[in-house]
C-alpha cells in the first residue's frame, strides 16, 4: 500500500485550492476519533471534504457519493468534544487561503470567522498527514496559540513537539535533505528518499533509474496522469511509473478511489473477525452445554432403578423390619438377589416413597433435559450455519446482513428487515435461487417459494437453501440443483455428500424458530460424488 506523501498533497492542493479558496464551511461531522467530514460549499456546489488521520489510511480528499457509501460512514448521535469545538469556531466560516508549508505533509486552511463579540478573527486548521503522528489542529493565526486538536501530544509521547490547547503551534522539526530541483550531480537511487524532499520511500522505489531531468519534471508536477495499478497495490501521479495502470480522472479521484478500496477491505476484515469470534464463542458454549446435558441425561436414564427399588421394598414389607439399614430382596426383573441400602431413620414404606420420589424427579428431569438438548442442538445448527455464511461471505453487505441478524440494534425501532436478494440463476428455462445467509434462506422459503417448487439442502451439515422454481423439472436439472446445494455448503470439499430435496409444501417453520430453520417430510436424497 502506498502512503500519502508530500508530493501527492502538493498535487491535490494545486488541483483543489481554487475551489477551497473563498468556500464556506457549512457542516462538520466526526464519525470516529480519526476521521472528519466537512460539507464545503462554493458557487452553488457542495462537496464532502474527508479527512482521515488513521496511521494506516491517512489522507484527505473530496468524496464522491459512491465512495462515501463504500466507506460506510456512520455519524454518532453524540458528537465528540473536538467536533463540538470545530463546530463552534468553524461552521459558517469562510476559507480565505489554502497553503502547504514547503516539503511538509501539512495542509493549512486559513479561516475568517467571528467570535462571540462579533469581532472578526483569523484561525488556521492544520491537517497533518504524517503516519502515526497524523493530527488535526485548530489554532489562532494571530497569536499562534492552539485552541484544540484531535489528539493531544504530551511530553511523555514527544519531547520535541507537544500539542495541546493553550500551547503555541510549531511546525515539525525540519529534515536535513536537499531540493532535487537545485541538484545536478549523480543520483543514488537507493537513498533517494533520504537525500531529497518530496520523495517518500514508495515514490522513490517507483522512480528507480528514472533520469534526473525527468525526476525534476515529476517534482514540478508536469504532465500529471494519475493512475492506480490494476491490483490496487500502488497509485501514482504519473501512470508511466506503474505496471498495468488504471487511469483516473483527477488526483482527487485517484486518492478517493484508492483509499476507499483499502478502507472497505479493512472494515470487511474487522467486521468478519468480530462476527467469527462472536459465533465461535457461541458454538463453543453450546457444545459444552450439550456435553453436560448429555451426561445428565445418561445419569437420569438410570432413574428406573429407583422405581424398581420402591416396588421391591413394597413387595417385601411382610418379612422385613422398619428402621433397617438395608434389606435383601429378589429382583424379579433381573432374576437375581440384591441388597438395597435404606435410611435406618425411616420405615420401609417411607424408604419406598423416597425411591418413588427420586424416580419421579429423575423422569421429569430427563424429560426437561431432552427438550433442552433438542433446543440447544437446534441453536448449535443455527450458529454453525451462521459460521458457514461468514466464512463464505464475499461482500461487506453480506456481513452487515448477518450482523443485523446476530446483533440487532436495541436502540433502533424494531422493524422487518428486508433481505438482500439471494443469488439468482437461470438454467434451461428454470429459475434457481441460492441463499447466502439465514436471512436470505428464510426469504427464499417464505417469500419466493410456491408449493410445488423444489427445495434442496445438504444433509446434516450447514449450507445454503437452494430453490428450484418451475413445473416438472427433468432429472438432469434436479441433479444440477443438488450439485449447487453441495457446492454452497460446508461439505463442498467432501468427496461425497448427501443432498435432500422435497417440495415447498412439505416444509414447515416451527413457531419462534431461528431464521432459516425448517422441518421437512417426504424428502428424497441424492448422493453427490
Amino acid at each position: 500500500m502506498i502512503t500519502y506523501d508530500s508530493l501527492t498533497l502538493k498535487a491535490w492542493t494545486d488541483e483543489n485550492s481554487e475551489f477551497l479558496t473563498g468556500a464556506r464551511i457549512q457542516k462538520i461531522q466526526q464519525p470516529t476519533r480519526r476521521d472528519f467530514v466537512f460539507s464545503i460549499r462554493k458557487t452553488g456546489e457542495t462537496r464532502k471534504f474527508y479527512i482521515n488521520i488513521n496511521p494506516q489510511f491517512h489522507h484527505i480528499c473530496f468524496m464522491n457519493k459512491e465512495n462515501e457509501t463504500g466507506r460506510m460512514i456512520e455519524i454518532p448521535k453524540k458528537p465528540p468534544m473536538f467536533c463540538m469545538l470545530l463546530r463552534k469556531y468553524l461552521e459558517n466560516s469562510v476559507i480565505y487561503k489554502v497553503n502547504q508549508p514547503p516539503y511538509e505533509r501539512i495542509l493549512e486552511l486559513y479561516i475568517e470567522t467571528f467570535n462571540e463579540l462579533s469581532e472578526k478573527i483569523y484561525l488556521c486548521l492544520a491537517i497533518e498527514l504524517m503516519g502515526k503522528h497524523s493530527n488535526v489542529i485548530l489554532y489562532n493565526d494571530d497569536t499562534n496559540v492552539i485552541i484544540g486538536c484531535a489528539h493531544n501530544v504530551g511530553a511523555e509521547k514527544s519531547s520535541v513537539r507537544e500539542m495541546a490547547g493553550t500551547l503555541p503551534y510549531v511546525y515539525p522539526p525540519k529534515q536535513i535533505k536537499s531540493d532535487i530541483l537545485n541538484y545536478n550531480g549523480i543520483l543514488d537511487y537507493a537513498t533517494l528518499s533520504k537525500d531529497f524532499f518530496w520523495f517518500s520511500k514508495s515514490f522513490a522505489e517507483l522512480c528507480a533509474n528514472v533520469p534526473l531531468e525527468k525526476l525534476k519534471d515529476f517534482i514540478r508536477l508536469k504532465n500529471i496522469s494519475p493512475a492506480i495499478s490494476s491490483d490496487y497495490k500502488e497509485f501514482s501521479l504519473f501512470k508511466e511509473l506503474l505496471k498495468n495502470p488504471i487511469p483516473q480522472e483527477s488526483v482527487n479521484g485517484m486518492i478517493d478511489n484508492y483509499f476507499t478500496y483499502y478502507q472497505v477491505k479493512d472494515k470487511f476484515q474487522t467486521i468478519k473477525t468480530h462476527l467469527l469470534s462472536f459465533t465461535n464463542q457461541k458454538i463453543k458454549k453450546l457444545k459444552n452445554t450439550l456435553i453436560k446435558i448429555e451426561t445428565h441425561i445418561m445419569q437420569e436414564g438410570n432413574s428406573d432403578r429407583y422405581r424398581l427399588f420402591g416396588d421391591l421394598i413394597m413387595a417385601n414389607l411382610y418379612n422385613n423390619k422398619d428402621f433397617s439399614s438395608s434389606i435383601d430382596v429378589f429382583d424379579y426383573e433381573n432374576n437375581k438377589n440384591i441388597t438395597i441400602e435404606l435410611d435406618n431413620t425411616r420405615t420401609l414404606k417411607e424408604n419406598a416413597n423416597k425411591f418413588y420420589k427420586l424416580y419421579n424427579k429423575g423422569k421429569i428431569s430427563l424429560q426437561k433435559s431432552t427438550e433442552m438438548k433438542e433446543q440447544i442442538s437446534e441453536n448449535l445448527a443455527y450458529f454453525e450455519q451462521v459460521l458457514y455464511s461468514l466464512e463464505t461471505a464475499k461482500e461487506i453487505t453480506d456481513l452487515l446482513e448477518i450482523k443485523s441478524e446476530l446483533m440487532p440494534d436495541e436502540n433502533e425501532k424494531i422493524e422487518k428487515r428486508k433481505a438482500i436478494e439471494p443469488e439468482k440463476l437461470e438454467l434451461d428455462g428454470f429459475t434457481i435461487f441460492i441463499g447466502k445467509n439465514n436471512r436470505q434462506n428464510d426469504y427464499i422459503i417464505s417469500k419466493l417459494a410456491k408449493d410445488e417448487d423444489l427445495w434442496f439442502h445438504t444433509k446434516d451439515c450447514a449450507g445454503s437453501h437452494v430453490l428450484l422454481k418451475g413445473e416438472n423439472p427433468p432429472d438432469d436439472i434436479i441433479l444440477q440443483c443438488a450439485k449447487l446445494a453441495k457446492k454452497h455448503s460446508s461439505a463442498a470439499e467432501s468427496s461425497k455428500a448427501g443432498v435432500i430435496y422435497t417440495k415447498r409444501k412439505y416444509l414447515r417453520k416451527p413457531p419462534k424458530a431461528n431464521l432459516g430453520y425448517v422441518t421437512y417430510k417426504n424428502e428424497k436424497e441424492i448422493i453427490i460424488d
